[in-house]
């Protein structure tokens, strides 16, 4: 029966109902008796609360005066009765006068109990559960004593809630409160932390009615139902309040919804809430008929009202009335149910998140959407989906900033694209900015948003907000902990650089090390040529070599001086700014590649080589792409990286400062200094060698600038070799330097060393002889003076022992026509016929240009050079012979010393005479008379020599014949052979028998040979010989390969001592057999 319940509540085990007759039952979720147990056998439960499995009833028994308090363990059974067990149970004694109890509360810890009574005391129990739990003390009544913490003569106690801690940056979160709601005020009692024991203070002056005061679902906060309104209160004051006009029965918090019940009241027309004019309009009657009979108002009975209202969101989530009064509200497996007084239970729905949405979106009801979606804790694209729904409904109706307030919060989730496409309008420019700025602010942007923003800043002309954004956001990511920009550094600079901003271009390059990026906008945009220069000064040696490589003709052209010292600078290794430039303008060093210049392993002779180089190389004039960017080092791997380069790799500044420095350091030894006093050469050595850039690389830098070229050749050669050609003293030095000796050397730094001085002395060569004719507006006088010093310089540095390449000299002198410096080439080649043959060539020019010459004629020079190196060189003299014969001048003029030549022709034995016949009767320029005597005496020679010769050979066919005879007779069984000697061939006296006799006509006796020897001892030797030349004749015969290499070298004469040594004879035939 309705009638018979007492009170309801909700529970961890299910729904708790108590009954008037002292019994409890645990109902399940359909509602059906789960368990029942007598509580207590002569009264009634007045008020049930339960935390954790501890359920705590509060009885009133007939002809008690006091209230009695029991607790039960509902997760545990009596083994006797099957009931929960029944911890304690004890009367709740207070002053003389009980009062009925009004209310209990319970902290979740169940460390805590308080009870109000009607007459305005409060109860309070601390520290229940340590009893409760105590396994020491059983006892029933074993229970805490309660403390009276408020008392007031007028006011009932209407409302009791724990505020429990929670974490917060106020440290007064952290305890436990304990609100007392009276029928005029609402105060705050502290329960845990410094300050407890002290009396409540009065939090409000607004008090409820008995059931109208609950603690909010997060047990933050009191929430209060009065007629006007429901309020919020906190331990500090009156929090927010909701205008919900209306009595008020009940209220009950379920989940985040606050739900509140009306007493029955009769519907009128008029009335303020819609939901009972709709109940009146729909022609329903209430479940108690009105006084008056007939039709009309006075006919509709009483109904009541449940609303159900969302407190964090504030907004009316329910309203309905009901036919039958309200009996009870609760909520219980996370469902809400109202029961009647006609034994009626509803159960109201929460409909679904969609649902809900759905209806709001119909209404246009956007900001409730939204706080309804995170109050419910939806993930963040779902809420950035009705924000992007709301800001939809702003831009339809033209309100575009408002739109643009709604799609900020959409960033991170909704395309980006979504809103730009929306604002490209140029009237909407403004908001297009703030959107984009905020994609940068949350890192979302990418580089075509960069580009679009800058691109509007540069369109408004908005020169602040551009500042803000490069020069604050830079600050901004420099700052951070993650070290990354909010922008593409790359697109950024590329559009300033479009946009004709040069100067925040540069500020973020050199803020953030693109040191392409800034050398390319001073050069080709800006046009800031001196401050590149000095930018590139201040990098160091390694940077500036990279970056001159591409930018040093255009620095030569504009400033011809401080760039060329730059170069030698960098190829020296001295003259750069020690430290790092963060020391100097707050920028690191750069991490950039060393020119790969001077590692080609062929160096070319001169400049003038490298100018297919020039042509295709790197080298960019001042109208470059201004559009074009440097991809970085650090992007740059590296990357440059760049960073970049960097890249990426987070840079350390402390660790770029101290390589930078030691960088410096090492250049600076490797310039060199004076040893101090005691330091030997080995200490020195101790040195790491810096092996310096190639000046090679930069040649092609120099082609319209000369001058410039030949003062940073000279330096460089007198700074890395100690090297100098002094014009005063007219002679090439050579000074001590602190270079590394070639063994210290590694093999290819060694060798491209090498080539490197010689690249540098042969374009000085070439220099030295262009500039000396090269046509200029100057006086003829200083003219003759500057081409004098040129030639002066080159002809010492040919006479010099520096590394040069002789063949290019050569053909440098040839091409400039530079008779000195070809002359001592040659001499020092030894190419003493190139030298004649250019002296005959001057004279047969001469005599083509019909031009009479006085003085020292090339054919003088011609005879010079022939005493000079004729004596070494005799295959001159049949040269200068044909060339003094080949005119009739020439023969007239150098007669004497033709018949000086011709008699040394013939002390030397260089021609014979039918050469020189031949040489003299190839033209008719020398007569027969010139000759004459000449040829007589040759003649003479001639048969006087063969006269000779025929004398001799009569003489070896005369011993050939002699030879002969007596192999004849030795060979002849039948002539006998006579021995005439009487000394032994052995020395040892007269001979004596027995003796032995060769046909060698050697004798011996016989003593004095051994026992079986049968050869002359004199002649074995000497055919022991003759036969050893025979073997090794016959092995070279052979070994072709020597022959021929012989044949080459020498000619005839080495076939015929082939013939000689009879390696050109057949085989011979010794007894038989082949030899």
């Amino acid at each position: 029966n309705i009638s018979d319940i007492g009170c309801i509540a909700s529970s961890s085990q299910g729904l708790l109902v108590a009954d008037i007759q002292g019994n409890i039952h645990l109902l399940d979720s359909d509602f059906e008796p789960e368990r029942s147990w007598i509580a207590h056998e002569n009264g009634h439960v007045t008020h049930i609360v339960e935390k954790r499995g501890i359920l705590i009833t509060l009885i009133e028994e007939v002809g008690v005066r006091y209230p009695i308090l029991k607790i039960w363990d509902l997760e545990h059974k009596d083994k006797g009765t099957g009931d929960p067990v029944l911890l304690r149970s004890s009367k709740i004694q207070h002053g003389t006068r009980p009062h009925p109890v009004s209310t209990i509360a319970l902290s979740s810890g169940l460390s805590h109990l308080a009870i109000g009574l009607a007459d305005g005391t409060v109860l309070f129990m601390r520290g229940l559960d340590q009893y409760i739990f105590n396994s020491s003390n059983t006892q029933l009544n074993h229970l805490p004593k309660p403390k009276m913490i408020h008392e007031a003569s007028s006011d009932s106690i209407t409302g009791l809630g724990f505020r429990e801690p929670f974490v917060s940056d106020d440290p007064s979160t952290n305890h436990l409160y304990l609100f007392i709601v009276t029928l005029s005020q609402i105060l705050s009692y502290q329960v845990t932390g410094k300050g407890t024991g002290q009396p409540p203070m009065v939090v409000d002056d607004l008090g409820a009615e008995t059931a109208c005061a609950t603690m909010n679902q997060k047990a933050t906060d009191m929430i209060l139902a009065r007629e006007e309104a429901i309020y919020l209160a906190n331990t500090e004051g009156r929090g927010p309040s909701y205008a919900l006009d209306g009595p008020k029965t009940s209220i009950l918090t379920h989940k985040g919804y606050l739900v509140i019940v009306s007493p029955p009241f009769v519907p009128s027309v008029t009335s303020a809430s819609a939901t009972v004019r709709r109940f009146v309009a729909s022609g329903k009657t209430g479940n108690v008929p009105g006084g008056s009979a007939g039709v009309g108002p006075a006919n509709i009975g009483d109904i009541s009202k449940v609303v159900v209202f969302d407190v964090e969101n504030k907004y009316i989530a329910y309203s309905n009335t009901f036919r039958e009064t309200v009996k009870n509200v609760f909520s219980c497996w996370g469902r809400l149910f109202v029961l009647t007084n006609e034994s009626t239970l509803y159960q109201l729905s929460e409909a679904s998140m969609a649902s809900k949405l759905d209806i709001l979106y119909s209404k246009n009801n956007y900001a409730l959407a939204i706080s309804m979606a995170k109050s419910q804790g939806l993930d963040e694209a779902s809420v950035a989906d009705i924000y992007r729904r709301y800001g939809d409904q702003f831009y339809n109706a033209g309100d575009h900033e408002g739109a643009m307030d709604q799609y900020l919060r959409t960033i991170g989730s909704l395309q980006p694209s979504y809103v730009i496409r929306k604002y490209l309008d140029a009237q909407r420019i403004q908001c297009l900015v703030d959107y984009l700025q905020e994609l940068h602010a949350q890192g979302l942007a990418n580089s075509d948003h960069t580009t679009l923003l800058l691109n509007a800043y540069t369109k408004m002309k908005d020169v602040d907000r551009l500042d803000a954004f490069i020069k604050g956001d830079a600050q901004k990511g420099v700052s951070s902990d993650s070290n990354e920009l909010p922008f593409d550094l790359e697109t950024v600079i590329r559009v300033c650089r479009q946009a004709g901003y040069f100067d925040h271009a540069v500020y973020l390059a050199k803020k953030y090390e693109r040191h392409d990026d800034y050398l390319r906008i001073q050069i080709e945009d800006a046009g800031n040529y001196r401050d590149a220069l000095e930018y590139l000064r201040k990098l160091g040696p390694a940077a500036s070599e990279s970056n001159l490589t591409r930018y040093g003709r255009v620095l030569l052209e504009k400033l011809p001086e401080q760039t060329t010292q730059l170069f030698i600078d960098i190829c020296t290794g001295s003259g750069f700014v020690s430290g790092t430039l963060d020391e100097k303008e707050d920028l690191d060093p750069a991490k950039v590649p060393a020119s790969a210049g001077a590692a080609g392993s062929g160096g070319g002779p001169s400049y003038l080589s490298y100018l297919a180089y020039n042509r295709n190389s790197a080298a960019i004039s001042a109208s470059g792409d201004a559009a074009s960017t440097t991809p970085s080092a650090q992007k740059e791997a590296g990357s440059s990286k760049r960073q970049e380069d960097v890249p990426s790799m987070a840079f350390d500044p402390s660790h770029k400062k101290r390589a930078s420095t030691a960088r410096a350091s090492i250049y600076s030894a490797s310039r060199g200094s004076s040893p101090p006093p005691g330091q030997g050469k080995s200490q020195q050595r101790q040195l790491p060698f810096v092996r310096k850039p190639s000046p090679r690389a930069y040649f092609v830098h120099f082609v319209d600038h000369p001058e410039h070229f030949i003062r940073f050749l000279e330096e460089v050669a007198l700074s890395r070799w100690g090297q100098k050609v002094d014009l005063k003293t007219g002679t090439s030095e050579k000074k001590v330097v602190d270079a590394p000796d070639a063994e210290q050397l590694p093999f290819t730094d060694a060798e491209a060393d090498k080539q490197d001085r010689s690249a540098v002395w042969n374009t000085l060569i070439e220099l030295y002889l262009t500039l000396s004719n090269k046509p200029s507006d100057v006086d003829k006088s200083k003219k003759a003076e500057v081409a004098k010093a040129m030639k002066t310089k080159a002809l010492h540095v040919l006479k010099s022992s520096f590394e040069f390449d002789s063949t290019h000299a050569l053909l440098v002198c040839s091409t400039q026509q530079f008779t000195e410096g070809l002359i001592l080439l040659w001499e020092r080649l030894r190419m003493y016929e190139d030298i004649l043959r250019f002296w005959m060539d001057k004279e047969k020019a001469l005599e083509g240009s019909n031009e009479g010459v006085k003085g020292d004629q090339p054919s003088s020079e011609v005879l010079r050079y022939l005493n000079r190196y004729g004596e070494s060189n005799p295959h001159l003299y049949p040269l200068v012979l044909r060339f003094l014969t080949s005119t009739p001048i020439l023969l007239q003029r150098h007669t004497t010393e033709l018949t000086a030549i011709l008699e040394h022709i013939e002390e030397e034995k260089i021609m014979p005479p039918i050469g020189v016949v031949q040489v003299l009767s190839r033209n008719g320029v020398a007569s027969v008379g010139l000759v004459k005597q000449w040829l007589m005496r040759r003649i003479g020679e001639s048969k006087s020599d063969i006269e000779s010769d025929r004398r001799l050979i009569d003489s070896y066919r005369s011993e050939t014949a002699a030879k002969l005879k007596d192999i004849a007779e030795l060979s002849d069984p039948d002539v006998p052979k006579v021995f005439h000697v009487t000394q032994c061939a052995a020395g040892d006296g007269p001979l004596e028998l027995p003796a032995v006799h060769f046909m060698c006509k050697h004798s011996y006796h016989q003593r004095c040979l051994g026992e079986h020897e049968t050869e002359c001892p004199i002649c074995a030797t000497q055919h022991g010989v003759i036969r050893q030349l025979r073997r090794d004749n016959e092995r070279i015969a052979q070994q072709h390969d020597i022959f021929l290499a012989d044949v080459e070298e020498n000619g005839f004469s080495a076939i015929a001592t082939a013939f000689n040594r009879g390696i050109m004879n057949v085989a011979r035939v010794e007894n038989g057999l082949p030899a």
